[in-house]
């Protein structure tokens, strides 16, 4: 293999031109799109080059597992987007939210977990680790002497999604890595509704970023995939053996999709950012949407400063509270525009409604306890044109 554009190598490129050249290798064949090594294994010359590269006495890849040249590269080129050392590789966000669970946390060990995350980390959190004797307590995302209040001493993880889904609630999270390395505890932050254009939890002191590529990294809905980000010891020394001998693999396929869909993943972002801030602008416009309106971009929201401060842009999620299930169901149904899903970052305007899809799991005081009503409705603003979102919308509204 052959890398292309070695004077990436000197760290000075922009965001959109790692998204377009980082972890690009090219075979003998002098291929000028990424190759798709679709392999179960690889071969050997000899039986001592196969004893060597298991030993790790030679660099070279094994088994697609654990090793694989497309999927390498999608792990380079999500790296040098967030600015970390070395990414890892997961079938899914949620495998990736797993590894870190497992390979840094064991019996006796105690997680603080934000109550404002996706509805399977609470549920893995709080219904699975405990039957492995971890410790688990939530707290407040935005509350940093709720952190600090439940340190103990056997603490070893923070785990936080910041903007939360769905309540786009932030923590600052500076403070928090301060609070964390301070007491000799990893942070490590789920960055899906940001993605690594718009902030970079490494920079701000975080341990680890978590990320699932099936949301704006892919952004077009078409594959599962996930991946953690962080410093080369911290990945290699602890979640890479709990990945190599787990499994939950990202297929090469899924990897080629993801590393050509994050080509104009910081194109996108602009663009998605673009059409949530007019959608934002329009729905708090409106007289009988007052105070209703979620959008980091918004001064209204209580955050807002925060968010300019830490993310370079505000995100394509906006969210409305219409004060009941009956009447978020009713906007839900009239959209026209908009798909109806579970998922987000795609090219399409999507709309679920949390408390019955995503968080539906929950207790209903779980749910309230993070803010997840029975009227609250997740916008995921796609690239379509501004006019016809908001023409949109304002046909659903009528429903209301």
């Amino acid at each position: 293999m052959m890398k292309k554009n070695k004077w990436l190598d000197d760290g000075n490129a922009g965001q959109a031109t790692r998204a377009l050249h980082s972890g690009e290798m090219a075979t003998d064949a002098r291929e000028n799109s990424p190759a798709m090594f679709v392999t179960s294994s690889f071969v050997f010359t000899s039986a001592a080059q196969a004893k060597a590269v298991f030993a790790e006495e030679e660099s070279g890849n094994i088994y697609s597992r654990f090793t694989n040249p497309t999927v390498a590269a999608f792990e380079e080129r999500l790296a040098a987007l967030e600015g970390g050392e070395r990414a890892l590789a997961t079938a899914s966000g949620m495998a990736a939210i797993h590894a870190i669970f497992f390979s840094f946390l064991a019996a006796g060990d105690h997680l603080v977990v934000s109550r404002s995350v996706f509805g399977s980390t609470t549920n893995i959190a709080t219904g699975i680790l405990p039957r492995f004797g971890i410790q688990v307590d939530q707290v407040p995302l935005a509350d940093p002497e709720a952190w600090r209040r439940a340190v103990r001493p056997n603490t070893r993880l923070f785990m936080v999604e910041t903007p939360a889904n769905p309540t786009l609630e932030m923590v600052d999270l500076a403070e928090l890595a301060a609070i964390a390395r301070g007491n000799n505890i990893l942070l490590a932050v789920d960055n899906v509704f940001s993605t690594p254009c718009l902030q970079q939890p490494l920079k701000l002191g975080a341990h680890l970023v978590a990320h699932s590529g099936t949301k704006y990294l892919d952004g077009q809905g078409r594959v599962l995939g996930g991946a953690v980000v962080g410093s080369r010891s911290l990945l290699m020394g602890s979640l890479y053996p709990f990945l190599r001998n787990t499994g939950p693999t990202l297929s090469p396929f899924n990897a080629w999709v993801l590393l050509k869909g994050m080509e104009t993943l910081p194109l996108r972002m602009d663009k998605h950012c673009e059409n949530a801030e007019a959608v934002a602008r329009y729905l708090e416009s409106r007289p009988e949407l007052a105070g209703a309106v979620r959008y980091p971009g918004l001064a209204s929201h209580p955050q807002h400063e925060l968010a300019k401060r830490q993310m370079r842009r505000f995100g394509g999620v906006v969210c409305l509270e219409l004060g009941s299930r009956e009447r978020a169901w009713a906007f839900i149904d009239r959209l026209r525009l908009a798909t109806i899903t579970a998922n987000l970052g795609d090219s399409r305007t999507l709309v679920t409604h949390p408390a019955t899809t995503t968080h539906g799991k929950l207790s209903e005081e779980a749910r309230l306890a993070a803010g997840i009503t029975q009227g609250l409705v997740r916008l995921s603003i796609g690239l379509e044109d501004s006019a016809d979102i908001l023409a949109d919308l304002d046909q659903a509204l009528v429903a209301l």
